[in-house]
């Protein structure tokens, strides 16, 4: 499912755009202020962020500064600005498409299927190159240094979701739902087990993982971006 977060300091708008979209099955969160989208996205990387510009707090330029400083996930802006310069200025600094209020909302969502395929066509395929670690998860395939690492289905089927997601929290009672099934969201110790097994075979210091890291009491990140990158 599609998580999008909306940044906007009109209730309504926010309102409105939460009912149209959760109509559409997307998962939806919202956020009145810049500080509180910046905290969200912390916790839990959004697929596409709506953005309006005149936030009470931080300024949705520095929003967007902030976001393009760790994450290219897709940004649109949302704002009664209509001036050229606005434009100009939100789409030059990371933002990938602009839309003026009002709108249409059947516009509005256009515009986020299509930032969405256009980050599906960016990132095709499963395979991850870190730290001497090549991950092909495509066709299963794992190897540190040139040697080849041998995973369960059940370990491929957990690195699957957490690098289909990487950089964002999967929250424990999700990975348990598509892994195992609904009748085991409680049994986080099958999770216990099987990260520990994936961070022997692919971290190198299974002791302190950088790679496959825990969020106490919420979930697991798939985080290469914590290792030392060329």
């Amino acid at each position: 499912m599609t998580f999008v977060l909306v940044v906007d300091d009109d209730p309504a708008i926010l309102r409105t755009l939460s009912i149209n979209l959760r109509a559409r099955d997307y998962d939806v969160e919202t956020a009145g202020d810049g500080r509180s989208a910046l905290q969200i996205v912390d916790e839990r990387m959004p697929d596409v962020v709506l953005l309006d510009l005149g936030l009470p707090d931080l300024d949705g330029v520095a929003v967007l500064k902030q976001l393009r400083s760790f994450t290219q996930v897709p940004v649109i802006v949302v704002s009664a600005r209509s001036e050229p310069d606005d434009k100009v200025e939100a789409l030059d600094l990371g933002a990938d498409d602009f839309i003026t209020k009002p709108f249409s909302i059947e516009e509005l969502l256009a515009r986020v299927r299509a930032a969405t395929r256009r980050a599906g066509v960016e990132n095709p395929g499963l395979t991850v190159d870190v730290d001497g670690l090549t991950l092909d998860v495509t066709d299963s395939r794992a190897s540190r240094d040139g040697v080849d690492i041998h995973l369960t289905p059940i370990e491929w089927r957990i690195v699957e979701i957490l690098v289909q997601h990487r950089g964002r929290l999967v929250r424990q009672v999700d990975l348990l739902r598509t892994v195992w099934g609904p009748t085991y969201e409680r049994q986080t110790n099958y999770l216990r087990v099987h990260l520990g097994s994936i961070r022997r075979k692919l971290e190198r210091d299974p002791a302190h993982p950088v790679l496959f890291v825990t969020e106490a009491g919420l979930g697991y990140r798939f985080a290469p971006r914590l290792t030392a990158q060329p």
